[in-house]
């Protein structure tokens, strides 16, 4: 079937209708996170399914694929109702998914975790060569025997969409899939994904990535505070207009400080940094330089896994050097000093977890805060005496503070993090340090996952932090969010870091074919 001859079937309204909702309801205590929500995909499209963080998206998917059920509503197949009961029972009814995180065992072959997911007892090797065919007839070469934690991100999510198709599906959900690649990978996935759709498969497309839904989807459904508020044709669209659909305002331009040229202090210097790691899967760190100064947001590119964690742990002092001199802030040698004293002298650090790492899920927001602040502003949130009691007005009175600040949207006045949206708590998070005024900030990844109103805020709070005067290291796989608010950027792969280079002397492919290569960066010349 040629590409065209499938798009104009999936245009056609009297197209055979693959899957729908009908009034799909999902309540939890008060919130409804589905209310009667209606959709339907067709055979042979590619569906977007778009909306703000907390829209109702992921219960909905959940609710389709069985990992939730629904309190209300109906769900059809072929125009037969049907439940899904678990996710096995939706497989086994032409169902798949591929997750935006990973469910896979790093120390297994791509082959064993592709048969952990099948009731069946067929030959390891039978599996193995099955992958192997479905990989190279689907463009996305794997070795079947390859140790998962030896892969990079981008052959990882080769192994999910293999592991997804080997159970042959008529409806793939795919959850933010090209969060993790670079502009090279994403090309190969979109070229498997008109491939897919050419064969009467139906794929259900979740990203906040509008130029790619105007790019791949002929359809898109619109969701709001757990509603259906508009479909349309994304490719009579434009990003800006579909982001206001989905937030139901206008999304605000980033606006751009006024960048002051002549001498600048450098406030955050790592010379020579040098860092292994007990855990055999973490990325080691070689060699890394950089300087950032005062008013300056330094961009940091790379594929997931090619050492921004392990980066970020030296930088934030999770883990320590052997050389103190090795990281220096504001002029200090801190390489041999933890967290808390690098908080103690202006530096603030947001980690890429927002839950576990970032805030712990079942304490409340004021606890969070206090955790995170405890060292740098202890007088202001303990009492002065010998016990040190807990100033707990106080702590509530600035995570209220935070909140107000960043628009974080909640259901009560402190729930626990868990309870937030993943946009809501990255913007509290963010907003617990920003409030400080850091001297240094170093973030990795702000934005991954967040819908386009709270990536917006995010972004312009970190433009006005370095227009105050801070150094700002922004780590990051968006490289739409590095080239708009970095002024300087990097790529790090394979533990190794680039010289900086100008943003507005780079373009997206060369930042694509830099985050593939393995500290191969010579070619090009520092700014």
């Amino acid at each position: 079937m040629s590409g065209q001859s499938t798009l104009q079937k999936s245009q056609d309204s009297s197209a055979s209708v693959l899957m729908e909702a009908s009034g799909i309801t999902k309540i939890f205590g008060e919130l409804r996170a589905n209310d009667a929500v209606d959709l339907s995909i067709r055979e042979g499209e590619i569906h977007a399914l778009l909306g703000e963080n907390g829209a109702g998206k992921s219960t909905l998917v959940k609710i389709l694929f069985g990992s939730l059920q629904a309190d209300g509503g109906q769900l059809f197949w072929r125009g037969q109702p049907v439940i899904n009961r678990s996710p096995s029972e939706a497989r086994a009814l032409g169902i798949g998914m591929v997750f935006q995180h990973f469910s896979l065992f790093e120390a297994l072959t791509v082959a064993e975790n592709i048969a952990l997911s099948f009731d069946s007892d067929a030959p390891l090797q039978d599996t193995a060569e099955r992958a192997r065919e479905l990989s190279n007839t689907y463009g996305l070469p794997l070795d079947p025997y390859a140790v998962v934690g030896d892969l990079s991100v981008g052959e990882r999510q080769r192994v999910e969409i293999i592991r997804c198709l080997m159970q042959d599906p008529a409806l793939i959900i795919l959850d933010e899939p090209t969060s993790v690649l670079t502009p090279q990978e994403a090309d190969t996935l979109f070229e498997t994904l008109f491939r897919l759709r050419d064969e009467g498969r139906s794929v259900l497309y979740i990203s906040h990535r509008l130029e790619e839904v105007q790019r791949l989807c002929t359809r898109a459904t619109i969701m709001r505070h757990g509603k259906v508020v508009d479909a349309c044709d994304p490719r009579g669209e434009t990003a800006g207009s579909l982001a206001s659909k989905m937030v139901g305002a206008n999304i605000g331009e980033v606006v751009q400080r006024d960048v002051k040229t002549g001498e600048r202090k450098t406030l955050l210097q790592v010379e020579n940094l040098k860092l292994a790691f007990n855990n055999p899967f973490a990325v080691e760190l070689k060699n890394i330089n950089m300087s950032v100064s005062g008013g300056e947001i330094l961009g940091i590119a790379g594929i997931a896994g090619n050492g921004q964690g392990e980066l970020f742990a030296a930088l934030s002092g999770e883990e320590l050097c052997d050389d103190a001199q090795a990281v220096q802030i504001a002029g200090q040698a801190v390489g041999q000093v933890d967290i808390s004293g690098r908080r103690l002298i202006g530096a603030a650090f947001v980690p890429e977890e927002r839950l576990g790492h970032g805030a712990v899920p079942t304490m409340a927001l004021s606890d969070n805060l206090y955790l995170a602040r405890h060292a740098s502003d202890g007088d202001t949130l303990r009492s002065g005496g010998r016990l040190k009691i807990i100033l707990r007005n106080a702590v509530e009175k600035l995570s209220a503070k935070v909140c107000e600040m960043m628009d974080v949207r909640k259901s009560a006045p402190n729930p626990p993090a868990g309870a937030l949206s993943g946009g809501n708590l990255q913007k509290f998070i963010m907003g617990r340090e920003l409030e400080r005024n850091p001297v240094v900030l170093v973030v990795n990844q702000p934005t991954w996952g967040v819908d386009a109103g709270a990536a917006a805020h995010i972004r312009q709070s970190l433009i006005d932090l370095a227009a105050k005067g801070s150094a700002v290291v922004m780590i990051s796989q968006d490289l739409d969010e590095l080239f708009e608010i970095s002024d300087r950027i990097c790529v790090i792969a394979d533990g190794h870091l680039s010289q900086p280079i100008r943003a507005s002397e780079l373009t997206r492919e060369q930042i694509g074919l830099m985050m593939a290569s393995s500290g191969g960066f010579s070619h090009l010349e520092a700014a």
